[in-house]
């Protein structure tokens, strides 16, 4: 299974996985179930959750019902237990809306919730992170996670999702870190897909990370707050919900909570 999904992950274009992974994880499921782990954005159970990563596959980190993986799973419980997310009257910009939260999201009455991004089938609205087309100060709330790693100049698309965000609003930029680097890395030269794996861990990936990925955030205008509360969890929690444990969690793995 973990050889299946590696290869799978690894050179199936994501535009496609988003429109028919969930149908055969599920029937894959069916041969997980059981009462050990809980998903807390679907509320599926299982034994465990179904290994998943195009390089170094995790065990227990995919929920085969929605799709969540471990950072989904905990910025779901963040946004219950730290956030007015699922009780305020917010209007929310999500760029590269992930599948297990799309359907759930849209069915808060409370949100008037925007989906876009430029080439993923899920989204609804097209859109080039570059050059939002909303104006300055609309959003409440803005996601975008792990789509960084992927645009021309990240700076000024952090920058945009920073304009449009309203003054007091708060958003979550997630992105890959590599806690091996002090400085993030990019070079625009290297531009062919076997030297942008070689240098930045996957073909489609422009830079790699570095743990300065919160000065760049500020940078671009935002104040910064590194959630760092999974330290702090109950470890039976942590292990019911199929969460990175303390010895595993990284830079990476933390919640970058952007407000302007």
């Amino acid at each position: 299974m973990k050889t299946i999904i590696r290869i799978v992950t690894r050179f199936i274009p994501r535009r496609y996985l988003n429109r028919v992974s969930h149908f055969f994880s599920r029937i894959i499921g069916l041969f997980y179930l059981g009462n050990k782990v809980n998903c807390p954005v679907c509320g599926a159970k299982y034994r465990k959750f179904l290994p998943y990563g195009r390089f170094k596959t995790r065990d227990n980190a995919l929920c085969p019902n929605c799709l969540s993986l471990e950072r989904h799973r905990l910025m779901w419980l963040y946004l219950q237990d730290k956030t007015n997310f699922f009780s305020a009257p917010l209007k929310v910009l999500h760029v590269a809306p992930e599948y297990c939260f799309i359907k759930r999201f849209e069915k808060l009455n409370n949100l008037d919730y925007i989906t876009a991004d430029l080439e993923s089938p899920l989204a609804k609205v097209k859109m080039d992170v570059h050059d939002i087309p909303f104006e300055e100060n609309t959003f409440d709330v803005v996601f975008c996670n792990h789509t960084m790693e992927h645009v021309e100049d990240d700076l000024k698309a952090m920058r945009e999702l920073q304009r449009v965000l309203k003054a007091g609003g708060w958003g979550i930029i997630q992105s890959p870190i590599n806690i091996k680097r002090d400085l993030t890395y990019e070079d625009p030269s290297i531009t062919s897909e076997k030297d942008r794996e070689e240098h930045f861990g996957q073909k489609d990936h422009v830079r790699e990370y570095g743990l300065d990925y919160p000065q760049r955030l500020e940078k671009a205008g935002f104040e910064v707050d590194v959630d760092k509360s999974i330290e702090q969890m109950d470890p039976e929690l942590v292990e019911r919900f199929g969460l990175l444990t303390y010895e595993e969690i990284t830079a990476e793995d933390y919640l970058y909570i952007v407000k302007k």
